[in-house]
């Protein structure tokens, strides 16, 4: 027998921002199709009309773009199995629908929104089957009159569902926990559980991948697939993304988390590339521990059987940790593209020596975000203590880093080349001249240029960005503070 084409399905529904676990959805999706030379298929399932948001389309592209998850067919590309959206799609729900019906595997129902309200109010669990044994001249009655309906499937009241899951294995519900579903609403839309069986089916998808919180709704998709005959896809169900609580403890991920959107992690910084590496990670463990990935480079090594039942921590540090290592294998001309929004908000009008800035904070930085703050300090310089002279591993305190200073700046007035190497020459050549180390000197020279204790860069790199005359006025300006708390 000929085996089945692998084809796999990202089916977003357009109501709001891309959540993170919706995007590991799409990008497993992606690794299982790609790795078996399969197709990706892109579907848009927008038949729950309510919660639609203008522009969520838009984010969907946007999104798998920004991360290369190119799909092989979908609304703005086509394919053979279009359309590629739902609600372009109502014929064809339809027509299936009063299939089952025909059959006697479905009926119509017309219980109004009160009954059914009136049902919860008494404690009931659920639909009673009112509609179910309705006769046929009953049911044609009410249709003749244009009573509002919805067709709903007949489901087995004993007995129990069994299936098969990639990850979590054999899965049994009751039947009788299983109420007879909505198929058709009463607006003709189908309902998202009809609508995937029918478009999976018609569009020869074989594996459907999708959050473990949708297995005990399985068995109504298989039991779908039963009513039409038709053969059931592999299904591929992963563990869910947990979030870090401040007592130790881990919940479901949620904004209180921090951001869980792709775009705000892009806002914060977070790099496309290192996003997708980073989710792809939570529920996949590769076969020899390695962290960082290129997409293809991950579909080389993707294996299902490499996805974990156990629930996953999205852990921020990791993520930040990533990033920065991503952010260092950059080539120099790709990090200043990047940072070069960041510079401006400091130096909106540009300044000279971008090579000797970039190369101190291509080393140090974990997100692009950080710049602004990072260099803020290189623009003005900012009001700091005069106990920030005071460092035990440099050996230096008010009365030592004021002679330290008062030895550098005439040292600095005599140097012509204000360049990183011959700064460091000259600062380090007169800390051998004056018997003390290198710290020892450097550790005041940066402090007075930069007015903070953490900085990107030594005090030779500050000096050269700051310039001959900026650098001057500050080591001066610390001489003058140090003077004033009385430093001798």
């Amino acid at each position: 027998m000929r085996l089945k084409k692998v084809r796999t399905r990202f089916a977003p529904s357009p109501t709001g921002f891309m959540h993170v676990g919706n995007l590991r959805t799409a990008l497993f999706e992606y690794l299982i199709a790609k790795s078996n030379g399969g197709d990706f298929v892109l579907r848009i399932e927008d038949t729950d009309r309510e919660r639609l948001v203008e522009g969520a389309v838009n984010v969907i592209y946007d999104t798998l773009g920004q991360v290369g998850l190119r799909h092989d067919e979908g609304p703005d590309i086509g394919g053979q199995y279009g359309p590629y959206v739902q609600s372009s799609r109502r014929d064809i729900y339809k027509r299936y629908a009063e299939q089952l019906v025909k059959e006697g595997k479905a009926y119509y129902c017309f219980c109004s929104k009160e009954r059914l309200e009136s049902l919860h109010e008494k404690g009931f669990g659920g639909y009673d089957r009112h509609c179910r044994n309705l006769t046929k001249g009953e049911t044609e009655k009410l249709l003749a009159e244009g009573r509002p309906y919805v067709i709903r499937q007949k489901m087995p009241v004993e007995g129990s569902t069994t299936f098969d899951d990639i990850v979590y294995g054999p899965i049994t519900i009751e039947n009788s926990e299983l109420e007879d579903q909505i198929l058709l609403k009463t607006d003709g839309y189908p309902t998202y559980n009809f609508a995937n069986v029918i478009d999976d089916h018609l569009m020869e998808i074989t594996h459907v991948v999708r959050g473990c919180e949708y297995l005990t709704s399985t068995p109504k998709y298989n039991l779908l697939y039963e009513a039409f005959g038709w053969d059931v896809p592999v299904y591929v169900h992963l563990p869910l993304i947990m979030g870090k609580n401040p007592d130790g403890s881990v919940s479901k991920l949620s904004k209180r988390h921090g951001s869980t959107g792709f775009a705000d992690l892009v806002k914060d910084g977070y790099l496309p590339q290192t996003i997708v590496n980073y989710i792809a990670l939570l529920g996949w463990c590769p076969k020899d521990n390695r962290e960082i990935f290129s997409l293809p480079e991950l579909v080389e090594n993707f294996s299902i059987d490499g996805i974990s039942k156990s629930p996953a921590v999205f852990d921020y540090d990791k993520l930040l940790w990533m990033n920065g290592e991503y952010i260092r294998a950059m080539g120099t001309e790709d990090f200043i593209k990047n940072a070069m929004p960041y510079f401006r908000q400091v130096f909106p009008e540009g300044v000279h020596k971008w090579d000797v800035l970039a190369g101190v904070l291509q080393k140090r930085v974990q997100k692009f975000t950080e710049i602004p703050d990072m260099i803020g300090f290189l623009k003005e310089l900012p009001e700091y203590p005069a106990d920030y002279f005071t460092n035990k591993k440099s050996k230096t305190n008010p009365e030592v880093s004021l002679k330290m200073l008062k030895e550098a700046v005439p040292v600095l007035e005599k140097l012509d080349d204000w360049s990183v190497d011959s700064l460091y020459n000259t600062l380090t050549g007169l800390a051998s001249r004056l018997g003390v180390k290198n710290g020892t000197l450097m550790w005041p020279v940066r402090i007075a240029a930069a007015g903070q204790t953490v900085t990107p860069g030594g005090a030779m790199e500050i000096l050269s960005f700051l310039g001959r005359e900026e650098s001057l006025k500050r080591l001066n300006k610390g001489i003058e503070k140090l003077d004033a708390q009385g430093a001798c």
